[in-house]
């Protein structure tokens, strides 16, 4: 017997996946429901051993979950015609009335290994993959002393697209469009059935008036962040964890801050912010080159749209007009939502894609960090930087691969912002790090002035990365390519 525990949030396709590896092989795939108790369940899970088995229904009686479980794993190598498969589907559910389910499946594995381990029977063992969208649930069924602690051959947790195989998902041609639709729904490809794609030549405002901000889709986000806060049965007190997103979306950074803007002391929201980390909502960010307190981010572009646009214009939505509710937060979307979203991506480009035009190829940790100038009395925040490959983030002296400033201005980029940067290297070097090879990039939702491209030509420690070069349907300009 070979144990597989998957997990991931909701709407990245787990279940599509594990449906069709189960038809593939043949196997037998159940899942869980949400509002379900013990006796439904166990009778329902007994009908899909029957049927799996070519049996009439009532036939098999079932009446606790060892019996369950030891007729699925003995039914689906009887009939595998090649690897005996069995997957349990959001597994989280039945552990709310069945808690003994790890117990019972620990003792099965345990039982299949005496059997192969005195050679008694030569054929394939059961496959068995567990499933679930509520990560804490998943992630303690390995750890500590769990029974199903080092059991496991395989622990996929399953993320989102990145925002490039989002584009090719959602066949979305114009990268300013893409980028867009991404920032609004991230790269969780269970959005695109409920969402009509973008139609060549619509604009992006168009569309999302008609599928994001209509109240009559399914993709409609005013419920979407209940709905996955009710993935985990960690989560109970709704309002505070909407409060805590709500003021994590509009800046609020660090404990003292959310709890600030909840009227609320910093003790009081450390447990929910531990329960929101621990489930995938948020994360905690460290300065890549100093130790200081870490910077709380949202995880969920959509959970980010939901708590900043949707639910502050949700009445003017419902009573029929998004595009003049659209229009009142296309302010906030571009200040808060597409500007940091696009900071995120020139983060997500550094780490997959700058290895093709630095010098020294692969870089190291990627992050943000604030850089003291003393002299003018002022910190200057940098938006990517990334230390040499083998340098660990705060290591004094590290050498710095890559520096570089994203911004989703309206303006062009000119030789300011790299004078800026230019400044910002040289404190760094100042400061003990050593920057002799580090690279200069900036990133621009809308190009360069001419000027700026004409002296990255001739230098080779300067890269001008605009959104055809993100999405890498353009070249990055700069002598180093």
């Amino acid at each position: 017997m070979r144990l597989g525990i998957v997990s991931g949030r909701r709407r990245h396709g787990k279940s599509y996946l594990l449906r069709a590896l189960t038809e593939a092989v043949g196997g037998l795939y159940v899942t869980a429901v949400r509002e379900e108790g013990r006796l439904p369940a166990l009778q329902r899970f007994t009908e899909a051993i029957a049927a799996h088995a070519g049996l009439r229904p009532g036939t098999l009686q079932l009446t606790d979950w060892r019996q369950v479980l030891s007729n699925a794993l003995d039914v689906v190598v009887r009939q595998a015609a090649s690897t005996p498969l069995l997957v349990i589907d959001e597994l989280p559910y039945l552990l709310q009335h069945s808690p003994e389910v790890p117990g019972i499946i620990q003792l099965l594995y345990d039982e299949q290994q005496h059997v192969r381990s005195h050679g008694s029977d030569p054929g394939p063992g059961p496959r068995l993959i567990l499933c679930g969208s509520a990560m804490s649930v998943m992630h303690e069924l390995l750890s500590g002393t769990e029974p199903l602690r080092g059991r496991a051959v395989i622990d996929l947790r399953l993320g989102a697209f990145d925002y490039r195989t989002s584009r090719d998902f959602w066949a979305v041609e114009d990268p300013f469009t893409a980028l867009h639709v991404h920032a609004v729904l991230g790269g969780a490809p269970g959005y695109q059935p409920i969402a009509a794609r973008p139609s060549p030549g619509d604009d992006f405002d168009r569309w999302l008036t008609s599928t994001v901000l209509d109240p009559g889709r399914a993709v409609y986000s005013r419920t979407e962040t209940e709905y996955l806060l009710r993935e985990d049965p960690r989560i109970t007190q709704y309002t505070l964890y909407y409060d805590i997103l709500t003021a994590i979306a509009q800046g609020a950074t660090t404990p003292t801050k959310i709890g600030s803007a909840l009227g609320r002391q910093r003790n009081a929201v450390a447990h929910p912010l531990d329960v929101l980390e621990s489930t995938g909502y948020i994360q905690r960010e460290q300065d890549i080159l100093r130790p200081r307190h870490p910077v709380i981010t949202l995880n969920d572009p959509i959970i980010r749209f939901n708590q900043l646009i949707t639910l502050p214009q949700a009445d003017t939505v419902e009573q029929g007009f998004a595009e003049q509710a659209w229009q009142a937060s296309t302010p906030t979307f571009n200040s808060k939502i597409l500007g940091p979203h696009f900071e995120d991506l020139a983060r997500a480009w550094t780490r997959r894609f700058a290895h093709t035009v630095l010098p020294d190829g692969l870089p190291g940790p990627v992050g943000t960090t604030e850089v003291p100038d003393p002299a003018a009395r002022t910190k200057h925040e940098v938006d990517v930087l990334a230390l040499a490959s083998g340098e660990r983030p705060q290591a004094p002296r590290a050498r710095i691969a890559l520096l570089g400033e994203a911004k989703a201005t309206a303006a062009r980029r000119g030789t300011g912002d790299l004078q800026r940067l230019e400044h910002i290297r040289a404190l760094l070097t100042d400061q003990g790090y050593d920057t002799s090879g580090t690279a200069l990039v900036l990133f621009s939702l809308h190009g360069f002035y001419p000027d700026l491209v004409q002296l990255a030509a001739h230098r080779d420690d300067l890269l001008l990365v605009d959104l055809p070069a993100l999405y890498g349907t353009g070249p990055v300009h700069g002598a180093a390519t």
